[in-house]
C-alpha cells in the first residue's frame, strides 16, 4: 500500500497558478498510474487528471483541458499538477490516489492522500 501526501493548495485570484505535489512512499511508484480528483463542498467527489506509469499518456476532464496538467517525477515519487487560468469553479478539495492503469473512476484507484484545499476567489 503506498501512502501519498498531497502540498500545494492555497488561496489564490482567478487567473492565477498554483502547482499541486503529491508525494509517495515506497519503492513501487514507477508501478503506478496516478490521478487527481477533486471535492467541493457539498459535491461529489470527481475526476481532474491522470498520468500513465512512464508519464506518456495522460488523461484530464473537459473543464481542465488546456489550463491544468499533470506530470510525475518517478526519481522524486511524486506527481503534479500544474494549475493555469484558475476559475472560482476549481475550489475545492483536491486528492491524489494511486491505481494500476489510468482511469477517470473512483473505484479504478485504491489509494488515496487526504488532500489539499485550492481556493480560487475573484
Amino acid at each position: 500500500q503506498v501512502q501519498l501526501v498531497e502540498s500545494g493548495g492555497g488561496l489564490v485570484q482567478a487567473g492565477g497558478s498554483l502547482r499541486l505535489s503529491c508525494a509517495a512512499s515506497g519503492r513501487t511508484f514507477s508501478w503506478l498510474a496516478m490521478g487527481w480528483f477533486r471535492q467541493a463542498p457539498g459535491k461529489e467527489r470527481e475526476f481532474v487528471a491522470a498520468i500513465s506509469q512512464s508519464g506518456s499518456d495522460t488523461l484530464y476532464t473537459d473543464s481542465v483541458k488546456g489550463r491544468f496538467t499533470i506530470s510525475r517525477d518517478n526519481a522524486k515519487n511524486t506527481v503534479y499538477l500544474q494549475m493555469n487560468s484558475l476559475k472560482p469553479e476549481d475550489t475545492a478539495n483536491y486528492y491524489c490516489a494511486a491505481a494500476s492503469k489510468v482511469d477517470l473512476t473512483l473505484e479504478g484507484y485504491r489509494s488515496w492522500g487526504q488532500g489539499t484545499q485550492v481556493t480560487v476567489f475573484s
